[in-house]
C-alpha cells in the first residue's frame, strides 16, 4: 500500500509545481545536527536496522512507552531485533504523530519500501533493509551523498581534541564536515562536581594550566580559536532561557572561585555567572563573524527516577514555560551596545514565544546583513507540520520569510535527511495555498527564487561555511 506518493502533503496543483520544480532538487546543508563525527570519520557501517533507526531514538521511546511497552525494549537488554518488533508493534498507534510520517518517508528514501510498518510486515522490512545496509551506499558517508548534503556542522565541546574533524578535513569526503562550539558545560558553577572535571579536561584540550579565571576565559578563547582553524562558524548554546543577570569580571571570577574550591553557586550566583559567559561567547562570535545559536525553551530530566537510572537524552525532557522576552532583549542590547552582536539564530521550543520571538528579532536587524537574526526552524517537539507552520507563519507576519535559513536535522540519526524534505513539502503547501488563493502573486519569478534560497542558497550564504 503507497502511502508516501509523489505529491505526500502537497495539497494543491501550485505547490506541488513548487515542490518538484524548486525545492526538490535542492542540496542540504545540515548546519545543526548531533551526528557523532567518529561515525562520519570513520564511514560506519550499520549493522541492523535497529543501529541505524532506533539506537539511540529518544522519539521513538516515547511513543513506544506511551503504547505500553517495557523499558527493556527502549532502553534496555533486549535483542535489537526484538525491540525492532516493539516499534513495529507501536508504528500502527501513532496515526497523527509526526513519527507515522517519518517513519514510512525514512523507509521509502532509505530502502524502497512502500510497505505499512506493522507486526506483519516487520519481518520482510528487516530483511530487506538489513540487505541493504550491507552495501556501501548505506554507510554514513555513502548516506551523506545520497542525500545530496554538503555540509553538516556537528555538535562538539570545546574540550574535544577534534581529531575526527583534522581526519575528515584530510580526506577526500565530498561532504565537508565542521564542528560547531558548544560550550554548556562552561556554565555549570552550580555543581561543581561536574564543572571541576570538566574544567581540567579544558586544561588538556588547550594545554594550559587553569590557575584563576582569566586563564579559564583564555582557554576557552584558545578552543574558540581552534575550532574556528578547523573551519568552525557557527556556536551553539541549549538553554532554559536566556541570562541576563549580568555581573562584572571581579564577582563572576569570585564565582568561579568557590566553585574551584567545590562549593555550588547559589541559583543567582548561577544567572549572572552565565550572564557574564554569554556576553563573553557572544563578543568572541562577533570577532570572528561566526552565527550564535541559542536553543531556548527545553525543560530537561523531568522524571528524576529515570534520569538516575537511564541519564539524559532518554526521552524525558519536554516544552518549558520561562518568560522570554525580557532577559532576551537584555541580553541581544547589550551586545548591540558594544558592537559586538553576532549572526544569531533563535530556536524557539515554546510556540506560546513564536510571536514574541519574531517581533524581538526585528529589533536587532541591521549591520548590511540580510536576515541577521533569524528566528530558527521549528525544533524537537516543533519539527512536524502544524508546528513548522506556526514557525513560518510568525516569521511571515513579524518579518521577512524570504530571508529564513530554513531546515536542519538536529538529530543524532543519519536517517533524518528526509526531515529536509518534510519541512520543503509543508514550505511549498503553505505558499502554494496562498497563491491559489490570490494571497501571493500566481509567479514563478517571486515565489520560485525565494523556495530555493530557503531550501539551501540562504544558509549557504548566511553561515559562511566553506561550502562549494
Amino acid at each position: 500500500m503507497a502511502f508516501i506518493t509523489e505529491d505526500f502533503l502537497l495539497s494543491t496543483r501550485t505547490a506541488r509545481h513548487l515542490f518538484h520544480q524548486y525545492a526538490e532538487a535542492e542540496p542540504i546543508l545540515d548546519y545543526h545536527c548531533h551526528l557523532p563525527p567518529q561515525d562520519v570519520a570513520g564511514n560506519r557501517r550499520f549493522q541492523n536496522l535497529f543501529e541505524i533507526w532506533l539506537e539511540g531514538d529518544h522519539y521513538k521511546w516515547r511513543a513506544m512507552r506511551a503504547n505500553g511497552v517495557e523499558e527493556r525494549f527502549c532502553t534496555g537488554d533486549a535483542a535489537p531485533y526484538e525491540k525492532f518488533l516493539a516499534w513495529a508493534r507501536t508504528a500502527p498507534h501513532t496515526l497523527r504523530n509526526p513519527l507515522y510520517h517519518w517513519t514510512h518517508l525514512e523507509l521509502q528514501r532509505y530502502f524502497g519500501i512502500k510497505d505499512l510498518l506493522d507486526e506483519s510486515t516487520a519481518p520482510r522490512i528487516w530483511d530487506r533493509a538489513n540487505e541493504l545496509l550491507a552495501g556501501e551506499d548505506l554507510r554514513a558517508q555513502g548516506i551523506l551523498r545520497k542525500f545530496k548534503v554538503k555540509a553538516v556542522c556537528t555538535t562538539d565541546d570545546p574540550t574535544d581534541d577534534l581529531s575526527c574533524h583534522k581526519a575528515m578535513a584530510a580526506s577526500r569526503l565530498s561532504t565537508k564536515v565542521f564542528p560547531a562550539f558548544r560550550p554548556d558545560k562552561a556554565l555549570n558553577v552550580h555543581n561543581p562536581e561536574l564543572f571541576n572535571p570538566w574544567v581540567a579536561k579544558l586544561e588538556a584540550a588547550s594545554n594550559t594550566s587553569i590557575g584563576g579565571f582569566a586563564q579559564f576565559l583564555d582557554a576557552i578563547k584558545q578552543r574558540h580559536d581552534a575550532f574556528h582553524a578547523m573551519g568552525s562558524r557557527l556556536s551553539d548554546h541549549g538553554l532554559n532561557h536566556v541570562f541576563a543577570d549580568f555581573c562584572t569580571e571581579q564577582e563572576a571570577a569570585a564565582i568561579f572561585d568557590r566553585a574551584r574550591a567545590g562549593r555550588a553557586a547559589t541559583p543567582e550566583e548561577h544567572s549572572r555567572f552565565a550572564s557574564f559567559l554569554m556576553l563573553y561567547f557572544g563578543r568572541l562570535d562577533a570577532e570572528k563573524g561566526w552565527t550564535k545559536q541559542l536553543h531556548i525553551g527545553a525543560r530537561r530530566n523531568n522524571n528524576t527516577r529515570r534520569f538516575r537510572d537511564l541519564g539524559p537524552d532518554t526521552g524525558f525532557d519536554s516544552i518549558g514555560d520561562w518568560p522570554q522576552a525580557d532577559a532576551m532583549a537584555a541580553y541581544l542590547n547589550r551586545l548591540d551596545q558594544e558592537d559586538a552582536l553576532p549572526k544569531i539564530v533563535i530556536y524557539n521550543l515554546n510556540p506560546a514565544d513564536n510571536y514574541v520571538m519574531a517581533s524581538m528579532i526585528g529589533n536587532f536587524q541591521g549591520g548590511g546583513i540580510a536576515g541577521k537574526i533569524q528566528l530558527g526552524s521549528g525544533w524537537w517537539f516543533l519539527d512536524q507540520k502544524e508546528a513548522i507552520e506556526w514557525q513560518m507563519n510568525a516569521l511571515s507576519n513579524c518579518g521577512l520569510l524570504s530571508r529564513f535559513i530554513g531546515m536542519l536535522t538536529d538529530s543524532r540519526s543519519f536517517m533524518s535527511y528526509p526531515r529536509h524534505e518534510y519541512f520543503r513539502r509543508v514550505l511549498c503547501n503553505l505558499v502554494g495555498k496562498d497563491i491559489e488563493a490570490g494571497e501571493i502573486p500566481d509567479s514563478d519569478e517571486l515565489a520560485g527564487p525565494m523556495i530555493r534560497n530557503i531550501c539551501y542558497s540562504n544558509a549557504k550564504q548566511f553561515l559562511g561555511l566553506a561550502v562549494e
